[in-house]
C-alpha cells in the first residue's frame, strides 16, 4: 500500500488536478467525435490489437495540454512513445479498452498517471461512458465522486470475484485459457471487462476482489495501480517483482498472496 508524499519540489495535488482536467477534456472529445463504429487505423502486435484515429487524436490533445501548461515535463504515451527528459513524467493511455470503444461497450477509459523522479504520485482514470472519474494522490487516498475508496478485505480466494484480461496473439491466448481453466474452479467467478485501468479501479472500489493479467503495459496500470494501492490494495508481479507486462496482480493483502500462489505454479508468463 502506498504511503508518504511526493518527492520534494512538486505538488502532487496540483498534478492530479491537471491530470483530471486533461482526462475530462479528452473524454469529452472522444464522446463527441466517436462515430457509430470507429474504423481501425492500424494494428500493433496482431490483427486484433487495433488503433483508431481517435486514439491518436486523444493522445495528441493530452500531449498538447501538458506541453502548454508544463513544457519541461516528459511524456510517455501508448501511441506517441516517449518524449522529453523532465523529472516529472506523464504516463498516458488515451483510450484503454480500444476494442470496447470501437464496439460501443462502456468499459474504456482515459488514463493519466504522473511520476516525479520515477515514482507515480498522481493518477486519474476517467471511465468516460460511465461518467466516473477515479483519482488518487500518493499518501492521500483514492476517490470517486467525493467518496474515499476502499478495496474489499477479508475475502478468501474461493469467495473472490476476480477480473482478468486476455492478450492479442493466439499463442498467448491459448496459455491464458489454460491458466483460466485452472483458476476458475477455485474462485467465486471471473469477470473480463476489457480495460486494465478500469479493472484496477474496480478493485479499488470493491466491485471486484482481485485482478490478474498478462500483458498490460506501464501506461495501462500507472494511474489505476496508484488508485488501487491508495484504496488499500497490493499490486505487483510474481515473486517480489513490480507490476509488469509478464504478469500484474492486484488485490487486498491476504487475497493477493493467495491469488499469487495459485498463479505462480501455472507458469502464466509464457506464450505458446
Amino acid at each position: 500500500m502506498t504511503r508518504g508524499g511526493p518527492p520534494a519540489g512538486e505538488d502532487a495535488r496540483l498534478l492530479a488536478r491537471l491530470a483530471e482536467e486533461i482526462s475530462r477534456e479528452a473524454g469529452e472529445m472522444l464522446l463527441a467525435k466517436r462515430p457509430a463504429r470507429p474504423e481501425v487505423l492500424a494494428t500493433k502486435s496482431s490483427p486484433t490489437d487495433v488503433v483508431t484515429a481517435l486514439d491518436q487524436a486523444a493522445e495528441e490533445l493530452i500531449r498538447d495540454r501538458i506541453r502548454r501548461t508544463r513544457p519541461g515535463d516528459a511524456i510517455l504515451g501508448e501511441e506517441g512513445g516517449s518524449t522529453g527528459e523532465g523529472r516529472v513524467r506523464w504516463i498516458v493511455d488515451p483510450i484503454d479498452g480500444t476494442v470496447n470503444f470501437m464496439y460501443g461497450l462502456p468499459e474504456w477509459a482515459v488514463s493519466v498517471g504522473v511520476e516525479v523522479d520515477g515514482e507515480v504520485v498522481a493518477g486519474v482514470v476517467n471511465v468516460v461512458p460511465r461518467g466516473e472519474v477515479f483519482t488518487a494522490v500518493k499518501g492521500e487516498g483514492a476517490w470517486l465522486a467525493g467518496e474515499r475508496l476502499r478495496c474489499t478485505t477479508g475475502v478468501s480466494l474461493d469467495r473472490a470475484l476476480i477480473a482478468t484480461g486476455f492478450g492479442y496473439g493466439a499463442g498467448r491466448r491459448a496459455v491464458q485459457a489454460r491458466v483460466l481453466a485452472h483458476v476458475l474452479p477455485r474462485v467465486r467467478d471471473i469477470r473480463r471487462g476489457g480495460s486494465a485501468a478500469s479493472d484496477l479501479c474496480s478493485v479499488a472500489a470493491g466491485r471486484v476482489d482481485g485482478y490478474y493479467e498478462r500483458g498490460p503495459q506501464y501506461w495501462d496500470h500507472a494511474a489505476g495501480g496508484l488508485i488501487a494501492a491508495e484504496a488499500g490494495a497490493r499490486i505487483g508481479g510474481l515473486g517480489s517483482r513490480r507490476p509488469n507486462p509478464d504478469l500484474t496482480i492486484c488485490a487486498a493483502p491476504g487475497l493477493f498472496e493467495e491469488l499469487h500462489d495459485l498463479l505462480a505454479p501455472l507458469d502464466p508468463e509464457r506464450d505458446d
